[in-house]
């Protein structure tokens, strides 16, 4: 806890964030600094709840209470201490986590939560800028060798955590640089590509080997590197995108969104040329989704000199307020709006889209209907059309942020015989173990796609799965939430 009366003192001041025509002129990071005071505030409002429901919310059990304790103390490297003995990647979640751990806090009943998110944030960039996070190589080498395919969250929380058991990890990347989703799925002003260059450095000061442009599945098999190694961790993401099947999708002007966010990636990183059928500058952008990855297209849209941005929801709008059947301490179903929201652009909800037309091959107009939901004793809820609802939208460029369905699995099944789920994601057991002897599964590829917090705490879970098989017995790693050194 902080102080004890804080949260009546003291009212929720979020980070500030730079004017909205100033970010839009760039793709640098947009969130500003918490003053050491306000971050000390802010920490001191965390209360003497009894039960601290922050730790349910947390899929890593961050000791939520106990680094604000620190902060409002002053103890800075005690609270990166105890952030870190969970959390690998506090300056990722700081960032990027959509903060259930906020949604469960004891305050968020009738109040506004303690700012957890940006205070793993302000307490991560303290430990960078003072030192205290340095290399921290294992002491002894086991003789075991560990795969790891794919380089997003739930690989690199994996590769840290058998790190530090001694195991030897190697990393395959297809990319041709490490971070997975972190690097090319995320817009630089969310997440600066340094951030995770700082942390892929102490990695490899740590032992952690990185093979990046590594086609696994591809140039080279999943036998192959099942034979390499004495154990395999699947982490590729979730990345086969939803398609529409509508009639028209074949038209120039519809792009799915993960090649848009990676294109646009790519040239901040200096990369590659600008590809025209990817740029929104002085176009009409309809973006289909409304979740995060949607969201992320929209800002990158107006930050590309988008003509206009529409944002499209299948769904109705959800209410300003919990529901009667959505109570604390579960994530609340409420109408949200994100910075890139904030930022511009127009919302619709309740469309579906009915087909695409144009001229010459060239995408002109998004032909949709309003829906609404409708609900019968027996069934769940679906998705009708209201009868004389139809409607058309000019568009330049349609961005299909629908979601993902699961991994890409070429090779996966024949090389290594490993089971699939009804989803088409890796079937795994709860030791995160697929069906195939000595291959463990994690984050997207398993989960389907999910939270970042969610990933770091599957690979910290899998990497403990993995210990134990290679050792034979109890894995010297600590379960979720645990005091550890690790």
């Amino acid at each position: 806890m902080g102080k004890p009366t804080g949260f009546t003192e003291w009212s929720r001041v979020p980070a500030h964030k730079r004017e909205k025509q100033e970010r839009l002129g760039d793709f640098r990071e947009f969130t500003l600094p918490l003053a050491p005071d306000e971050a000390k505030r802010q920490a001191g409002r965390c209360m003497d709840c009894g039960v601290p429901f922050c730790h349910q919310g947390c899929p890593l059990g961050n000791l939520i209470p106990d680094f604000n304790e620190a902060v409002y103390r002053g103890r800075w490297r005690e609270a990166y201490d105890i952030l870190s003995r969970t959390n690998g990647f506090p300056e990722m979640t700081g960032r990027l986590c959509p903060a259930p751990c906020e949604a469960a806090c004891v305050l968020a009943i009738d109040q506004d939560a303690v700012t957890i998110e940006q205070l793993e944030k302000e307490i991560a960039e303290r430990a960078f800028a003072e030192g205290w996070v340095k290399p921290r190589p294992p002491a002894r080498r086991t003789g075991f060798t560990v795969g790891v395919v794919g380089s997003g969250p739930a690989g690199l929380a994996a590769a840290a955590q058998l790190n530090a058991a001694g195991h030897s990890v190697t990393v395959y990347e297809r990319d041709a640089r490490a971070g997975g989703l972190l690097r090319l799925g995320i817009p630089d002003f969310k997440l600066e590509k340094s951030v995770v260059d700082r942390r892929l450095a102490l990695m490899e000061a740590e032992g952690v080997v990185f093979r990046t442009g590594v086609d696994v599945g591809g140039a080279v098999s999943f036998r192959e590197l099942r034979g390499r190694h004495d154990a395999l961790l699947l982490a590729m993401g979730a990345r086969r995108a939803r398609e529409l099947e509508v009639p028209g999708r074949e038209l120039s002007g519809v792009v799915q969104a993960m090649e848009y966010l990676e294109h646009q990636n790519r040239l901040v990183a200096g990369q590659g040329e600008k590809q025209p059928h990817l740029d929104a500058a002085g176009k009409r952008v309809l973006i289909l989704g409304g979740g995060d990855t949607g969201s992320d297209c929209l800002g990158t849209a107006l930050r590309q000199g988008a003509k206009s941005v529409h944002q499209i929801e299948l769904f109705p709008a959800p209410p300003h307020l919990r529901a009667s059947d959505n109570p604390w301490p579960r994530w609340p179903l409420i109408f949200r709006t994100s910075s890139s929201q904030e930022e511009g652009g127009e919302r619709a909800f309740a469309l579906m889209t009915k087909h695409l037309s144009g001229t010459n091959g060239r995408l002109e107009t998004l032909h949709a209907v309003k829906v609404e939901v409708q609900r019968s004793v027996g069934s769940g809820p679906r998705l009708v059309e209201v009868p004389g609802s139809e409607t058309t939208l000019e568009v330049d460029l349609l961005v299909l942020a629908m979601g993902f369905t699961g991994p890409e699995t070429p090779g996966l099944v024949e090389d290594l015989g490993v089971a699939l789920s009804p989803r088409g994601t890796v079937q795994v057991d709860a030791r995160f173990a697929t069906s195939a002897d000595g291959v463990y599964c994690a984050g997207d590829a398993s989960r389907g796609a999910s939270l970042i917090v969610w990933a770091l705490s599957d690979g910290r879970e899998a990497a403990r799965s993995i210990d134990a098989y290679l050792s034979g017995g109890l894995s010297v790693l600590s379960t979720r939430g645990a005091d550890s050194p690790f």
